[in-house]
């Protein structure tokens, strides 16, 4: 099973048939008149997807959208540039008590602490083996530096006592319950790991005088490795969000990410231990066997897109990534990366609910 990811600008997607869509693209005309592009249509069985993607001005009809809610079809709305927009799903599990029992976790400030502690040990061991991939096949003074200090992080955050009481003033980011608590400064050492690893990252790209990087920037996104990094983190939250959905929990209530109105708190909670893992191999991948070139890039506003026609490479790599087959570290199998984020999902489901004593982060070797 796959995602299929409309892109086609003003495509009208309808239902031809109780198994298959029937995609309408309009006829484009070329760069000055030149090579213009018929008018065509595409059938998609959907026996093939289990998730659709919308990205930019592509119309679904009504009948489109139910036949799609009604075989537990997920619709993802994202805008031109990979920004998510909103999400149509399938009916709400009816796991109340998994949900109620993620409630009382979030309340309990230990076991917020201790998930989020778990979450944070996933991302930055993992940033921590990339590194040391890369140094094996070549000497880099700097990046034995960033692996050892992530290293004193790891211990420090293993040894962190969970036990601190809350100050009652509020944080810039608006949360003013973890003040002055171990989540405080959780945050901080996941912040201290990451810019260890981006401080690096440039190093593993090949041509870095055509793709320089200085280190992370979100939003704008100021170079196109950047852009890339964003648009890929985006698609791989919207992926996590639809595993949390499926197992039934609340996607807006998270322990690391502090709960706002809107925000998919869990999603990126459990998306922080595949960043390295996926998408910053499918963006190395892509730079390194020079996929994509400057050119593929557009700035708009001080910010770089990835032009539209490359993002359908994008998407390839990305899914392929995501379909990849690997021996899961924990259970010792053969599976995809696809399957171990909902595998992580149902892990965190049974350790709220009693069935496990820890929840395990996900390290790859």
């Amino acid at each position: 099973m796959t995602t299929l990811y409309l892109t086609e600008e003003y495509a009208l997607v309808r239902r031809e048939s109780d198994g298959m869509l029937l995609v309408q693209i309009p006829a484009r005309q070329g760069k000055d008149g030149v090579n213009p592009a018929p008018a065509r249509s595409e059938r998609i069985p959907l026996v093939k997807i289990d998730e659709v993607v919308v990205l930019g001005e592509i119309t679904l009809t009504a009948s489109a959208m139910h036949l799609l809610l009604d075989r537990d079809i997920e619709i993802t709305f994202l805008g031109r540039y990979g920004q998510f927009k909103g999400r149509l799903s399938p009916p709400f599990s009816k796991n109340a008590i998994l949900r109620m029992a993620q409630y009382r976790a979030h309340q309990d400030m230990g076991k917020r602490c201790e998930l989020a502690r778990r979450f944070v040990s996933g991302k930055l061991s993992n940033q921590r083996t990339l590194l040391l991939r890369y140094q094996r096949r070549r000497d880099a003074p700097e990046m034995g530096v960033a692996i050892e200090q992530m290293a004193r992080l790891l211990a420090q955050l293993e040894t962190l006592p969970l036990s601190q009481k809350a100050v009652p003033h509020m944080l810039a980011s608006g949360d003013k319950a973890i003040v002055g608590t171990a989540l405080e400064t959780i945050l901080g050492i996941e912040g201290a790991g990451s810019a260890a690893y981006f401080r690096n990252f440039g190093k593993f790209i090949a041509d870095q005088e055509q793709w320089p990087f200085a280190g992370r920037i979100k939003r704008p996104a100021t170079d196109p490795v950047n852009a890339l990094l964003s648009f890929g983190y985006s698609l791989l939250t919207n992926k996590v969000a639809s595993a949390v959905q499926l197992v039934g929990f609340d996607h807006f209530v998270g322990y690391l990410h502090s709960s706002f109105y809107g925000r998919p708190a869990l999603a990126l909670d459990l998306v922080e231990e595949f960043r390295p893992v996926i998408v910053d191999t499918v963006v190395l991948s892509l730079l390194n066997r020079k996929m994509l070139v400057v050119n593929d890039f557009v700035v708009e506003v001080g910010a770089f897109r990835l032009k539209s026609e490359k993002r359908s490479l994008f998407f390839t790599k990305l899914e392929e990534r995501l379909n990849e087959v690997v021996q899961h570290p924990l259970f010792g199998y053969q599976t995809t990366y696809r399957h171990c984020i909902e595998l992580q999902v149902r892990l965190l489901a049974k350790y709220l609910t009693g069935e496990i004593d820890a929840y395990p982060p996900f390290h790859i070797k």
